[in-house]
């Protein structure tokens, strides 16, 4: 008799810190036969309870799986726990996070011990793995094909966007996004370090903080269009002038309210910057020219 059913790709999982355990918990739960590793072997054994199969070793997890996904402390950490390791004909997929010139490298040296190699960076923690509607996703970089193959296996954890065949590329818009976010925690910080010793509860507060975040989010999308056209007087609405004009505001005011100017300092530094080189009339966009390194 013919058995018609598909059974679900197995997954080996290696790394079982907190990212790799919520991985691996979301696999078991839809069904898949997972095999996972760790350093520390204690790690692994509340996932054996939850069905997981666990490994002695890395080299015999990596030959229980098709698809193997590195979850490690760092990309040395990856070389370590792989470099005995017969990877011929293995799909690896790296979400440890690394920088774009490492997983370059990484994927050149998966694809010469005969591996597929895509790159991961994950855009939510933990709680958010595996949970429909949290708002996870990975970025996934390099080889294209296995991204497609393997995509109903991958969007298990969190919605999965496919960045490009650089395999650079999902590190880079990880890293990016993480910038971003930490020099908005750098303002929001500010701004309250501001109210800090006044008659102003920060929750109440707070919602006039995120609202006011909110809709100046929408820059976003101007500064994009205004780098992808070169001109930076495009749609300008508060001009560079009049910007720094208003800095001397934010310093005095910090400095009446005992608060050190540190977070917010160096991006007023690199406005006034532009504004000497002769771009009165442009967006703030311009300060991107002062952070590229010849």
């Amino acid at each position: 008799m013919t058995d018609n059913i598909t059974r679900p790709l197995p997954i080996t999982v290696l790394g079982l810190g907190a990212m790799g355990t919520a991985l691996v918990r979301s696999w078991l739960s839809k069904g898949r036969s997972v095999t996972v590793w760790n350093r520390t072997r204690v790690r692994a054994a509340p996932l054996a309870e939850a069905g997981a199969t666990v490994a002695g070793t890395a080299a015999e997890a990596v030959a229980a799986s098709p698809l193997v996904v590195t979850s490690l402390l760092d990309d040395a950490s990856v070389g370590e726990t792989l470099t005995t390791t017969d990877l011929a004909g293995v799909d690896l997929v790296n979400i440890t996070t690394s920088t774009p010139a490492e997983a370059r490298a990484r994927a050149i040296w998966a694809e010469k011990r005969g591996a597929r190699y895509l790159d991961g960076g994950i855009m939510a923690i933990p709680p958010m793995i595996g949970i429909e509607g949290s708002g996870a996703y990975v970025f996934y970089s390099g080889d294209r094909h296995l991204f497609e193959e393997r995509r109903e296996a991958l969007i298990v954890p969190a919605e999965a966007e496919f960045v490009g065949e650089d395999a650079g590329f999902a590190a880079l818009h990880d890293v990016a996004l993480l910038s971003a976010m930490n020099g908005m925690f750098a303002g929001v910080m500010h701004a309250f370090a501001l109210i800090r010793g006044e008659d102003i509860r920060p929750s109440e507060f707070a919602p006039l903080l995120s609202g006011w975040l909110v809709a100046m989010s929408r820059s976003v999308e101007k500064a994009a269009e205004q780098l992808e056209s070169g001109d930076y007087t495009k749609g300008v609405v508060s001009n560079l002038a009049m910007q720094v004009a208003g800095n001397a505001t934010l310093l005095r005011t910090a400095e009446e309210q005992r608060v050190s100017a540190e977070l917010i300092a160096p991006y007023l530094a690199l406005t006034e910057r532009r504004l000497a080189q002769g771009h009165p009339d442009e967006d703030t966009t311009g300060v991107v020219e002062l952070l590229i390194r010849s």
